[in-house]
């Protein structure tokens, strides 16, 4: 029985060792079944503690997910090799499995209380001390990298809010740069956007544990303020082809090329090359709306909401369907045209600031977003419970 015990202790330190090179060190998205494993446990666990509550109660709860997830790694990797090395130990020596498993752990943990004067052994131990601090090494080194891709998608997401509320939506985006008269910075935003976006295509497939990280604040998601600024892009390019800036058309390739990417590491199967007419969950009735809301605020529109939408419809199934499951397995702040949750939650049209310029200098009021119920539009709600004031 003892040389079963090798070779099953040989598998499990190979099968731990491939999971660290995977996941740690290799530059390529691959596929690490262990953060999926523990992404959809940790997940269901954290979601009971917010089954009575609404949109706030899943985004305290899902807060911890990424950081459980990263502890739950190293626990595993030690784990593993713990039960590797003592499996290994009892084949190589006389231990029975107590003494295998204590010598395993003194090893592993360079505590050294258990060492003896077995020969057969010196190798084994010199291999296990070696292994805890390795991959104790390799995740502190792998959490500067982490917070480095959080801090600069962060940076962008934050400075989203201005321009297209909390949460983000795409036609607020619009209709706010021509309220206040800033269409022209549009540009810039779409530059920014598309170099994130590249961003976010590499370290998200390289380190998917990133998906799981949430914003500081709850409205805030990078998903929904990506969908948001390619949907503002698309509309502009819809309705004003000829004005749009070229900017809108690298954002949007570089947006959905990016989320090609994620959902390849995550093992989601998409149409990697949609028909321009094939179906979207997104309403006509929903953009007439928006595009209402657009063209009150001054968008000066080169064609009607009937004759762009085909060309709208053309650029949104490039994504939705990749955007739609990456925001529900993130639960993400269930924002306008960002599809359906796990949870029950009508979708949150963006806060609008009050204008407060004098009474003669007043800009015109948007009309309110009234889009129909369902899993991309939705009624506006009720007061947020942590802003005041009126945001419709």
């Amino acid at each position: 029985m003892r040389w079963i015990s090798g070779v099953a202790g040989v598998l499990l330190l190979g099968s731990v060792l491939a999971s660290i090179l995977r996941t740690l060190v290799v530059p390529r998205g691959l596929y690490s079944a262990l953060v999926y494993r523990l992404w959809r446990v940790l997940r269901v666990l954290l979601r009971l503690g917010a089954l009575r509550g609404g949109y706030q109660a899943i985004d305290r709860t899902q807060t911890w997910l990424g950081p459980l997830i990263l502890m739950g790694m190293l626990a595993t990797w030690l784990g593993g090799a713990f039960a590797g090395y003592g499996l290994l130990m009892h084949a190589l020596s006389t231990l029975n499995w107590a003494n295998s498993f204590r010598e395993a752990g003194s090893s592993l943990f360079t505590l050294g209380y258990a060492s003896g004067q077995r020969l057969n052994l010196s190798a084994v131990d010199f291999l296990a001390a070696a292994t805890g601090p390795l991959v104790i090494a390799l995740q502190i080194a792998y959490l500067p990298t982490l917070y480095a891709a959080y801090n600069r998608r962060e940076l962008e997401v934050t400075l989203l809010q201005s321009r297209a509320g909390e949460p983000s939506w795409g036609p607020e985006i619009l209709a706010r740069q021509w309220l206040v008269q800033t269409e022209t910075a549009l540009s810039e935003l779409y530059r920014a956007w598309e170099r994130l976006a590249s961003d976010i295509g590499e370290s998200h497939s390289t380190y998917p544990v990133l998906v799981a990280f949430r914003s500081p604040r709850p409205y805030r998601h990078w998903l929904v303020g990506l969908i948001a600024v390619m949907d503002a892009a698309a509309m502009q390019l819809s309705l004003a082809p000829h004005s749009a800036p070229p900017e809108a058309r690298l954002v949007l390739r570089a947006g959905f090329t990016a989320l090609r990417d994620i959902a390849r590491s995550v093992r989601f199967p998409f149409d990697v090359d949609p028909a321009p007419d094939a179906p979207v969950h997104l309403s006509f009735a929903e953009f007439d709306a928006a595009v209402a809301v657009v063209e009150a605020a001054g968008f000066p529109s080169e064609r009607s909401a009937k004759e762009a939408w085909p060309h709208f419809h053309g650029w949104r199934v490039n994504y939705e369907a990749i955007a739609y499951e990456l925001c529900r397995r993130s639960d993400a702040v269930p924002a306008l045209w960002s599809g359906p949750r796990d949870f029950a939650a009508a979708p949150l049209p963006p806060l609008r600031p009050a204008d407060r310029r004098p009474e003669d200098q007043g800009r015109p009021e948007l009309p309110p977003w009234r889009g129909s119920p369902g899993p991309c539009g939705g009624k506006i709600p009720g007061e947020r419970p942590d802003e005041g004031g009126d945001w419709s």
